[in-house]
């Protein structure tokens, strides 16, 4: 009996909803913006620096990947863009009253999650979308996807910040009671 009731306070303690005091939170938070800001419009950055080192092939595979995930990314907007917007506006705006209004910590972390992606999601929609009007090719597409590399840094520069700073807050509220 003794065993199983230390197997499962360890279970409580890897799935604490006290978020921000968790070493996993950050160690997600960490990864999510290290693959967002590695996976632009879903190419590998380091293709876009192979391509502008190398040319011929490199390039050529820079743009068709780049064309590819550009005509998915714009059909899933069109088919379905809607009832996405709408969907992830019920859920964030659902966290946002779950977490700040009734101080749910678990909901305050993950909003803090899914809220900056989002706007990444918007960048690389509009990114997305101008390619594909401008037709966008060799230096003009890696271009875009640089600034588009560079808007997605900037916001999870932000957003760690903001988590930050909130999640300190948290633990030293929390904590003093």
């Amino acid at each position: 009996m003794g065993a199983g009731v230390d197997l499962l306070h360890i279970i409580y303690e890897m799935i604490d909803l006290r978020s921000f005091s968790n070493l996993w939170y950050w160690i997600s938070l960490a990864v999510m913006w290290s693959s967002a800001s590695h996976w632009i419009l879903g190419v590998p950055f380091d293709m876009v620096y192979r391509a502008r080192r190398r040319g011929g092939q490199a390039e050529q595979d820079l743009e068709d990947i780049t064309r590819v995930n550009v005509n998915r990314m714009l059909y899933i907007a069109e088919v379905s863009g809607p009832w996405l917007v709408a969907l992830a506006c019920f859920l964030l705006s659902a966290l946002a009253t779950l977490g700040f209004v009734y101080l749910l910590e678990i909901a305050q972390a993950v909003f803090l999650l899914a809220f900056p992606m989002s706007v990444v999601g918007l960048i690389s929609f509009l990114t997305a979308r101008r390619i594909a009007r401008e037709g966008a090719s060799g230096e003009d597409l890696r271009k875009r996807l640089s600034f588009c590399r560079l808007y997605i840094q900037f916001v999870g520069t932000v957003s760690i910040l903001v988590t930050a700073f909130w999640g300190m807050y948290q633990n030293l509220t929390i904590g003093a009671l």
